[in-house]
């Protein structure tokens, strides 16, 4: 037991990226723990709620990224594969055509139908969060496809594909198995916590540019908290520019931490996280040497 208590602390200590998920994981709670002793109740249940349903739909996005893109990228190899030229076009246009719209508009205008959707009554609950997550991830998968096709072309040049062919086994299994499984998912696991990294950051930035640019009852109404939409409040804003205050009148520091912790809370767990996962995403590829 103590063995492996001390490998596990060594684990921490050498390894980049389990110890930026240490450091992540203590910042959020040493942030919690300061929020529950100086922020008031109302306040602190909406960075709480904030902050899981960003957690939450973010993790969905992964989700859904993995799958949209284990499966196009199956679709796209056994067409050219099988040498169905139609399937394979018309599949590459549509893969297309999603790649040049920006991800950021993309995101923005399927959140604004979302939101009519949800006014006219047509959605609600766990579907919305859901349908965002969906949306989100049909705009970032692409990169996830790349990947996958770059680790089968590589890998189809090999001689050990040509063996397994040989040997009679089939090209789903090859594919699946021993390309996708045995010898990418280091790489693919790497690529998903940058995916984690890039929803965080489009939800927020999309539910801010949401929350500001529609009216007060759309955006209280109809999309859940996150903490986008959390930094767009008024008593958030309020708070960050509290920290310009800050620039002429050094004694006012100790009061941003007392009086103005939504704004400087939700800013934090934004930066903090995103910073992280960062990290993690680097040190996880230095380990393996990706």
């Amino acid at each position: 037991m103590k063995t492996e208590k001390r490998s596990f602390l060594l684990s921490i200590f050498l390894n980049k990226d389990h110890r930026w998920a240490m450091i992540w994981v203590l910042g959020v709670a040493v942030l919690g723990i300061w929020d529950i002793m100086f922020l008031n109740k109302p306040a602190l249940l909406r960075v709480t709620n904030g902050f899981i349903n960003t957690i939450i739909i973010c993790l969905l996005v992964v989700i859904f990224t993995l799958i949209l893109s284990w499966g196009l990228t199956l679709g796209l190899h056994f067409f050219q594969y099988r040498k169905i030229r139609s399937g394979y076009i018309v599949l590459t246009f549509i893969l297309n055509l999603v790649r040049s719209v920006p991800q950021i508009i993309g995101v923005l205008l399927s959140y604004v139908i979302i939101a009519a959707l949800i006014t006219r009554g047509w959605i609600g609950g766990a579907g919305v969060f859901v349908l965002m997550a969906f949306c989100m991830s049909v705009f970032i998968f692409m990169e996830m496809v790349d990947l996958m096709r770059e680790r089968i072309s590589h890998f189809t040049k090999l001689d050990f594909y040509n063996a397994m062919k040989v040997c009679g086994i089939s090209e789903k299994r090859i594919i699946n198995s021993d390309i996708l499984w045995k010898n990418s998912r280091i790489h693919i696991f790497n690529k998903l916590i940058s995916v984690f990294g890039s929803a965080v950051f489009l939800q927020c930035s999309v539910d801010f540019i949401i929350s500001v640019g529609l009216s007060t009852g759309v955006n209280t109404v109809s999309m859940p908290v996150t903490l986008g939409s959390l930094l767009a409040k008024m008593d958030s804003k309020q708070d960050i520019l509290a920290i310009g205050n800050t620039l002429f009148n050094p004694g006012y520091l100790p009061q941003l931490f007392m009086q103005h912790l939504q704004g400087l809370t939700v800013a934090f767990l934004i930066v903090f996280s995103l910073f992280c996962i960062y990290s993690i995403s680097n040190g996880y590829a230095e380990r393996h040497r990706l």
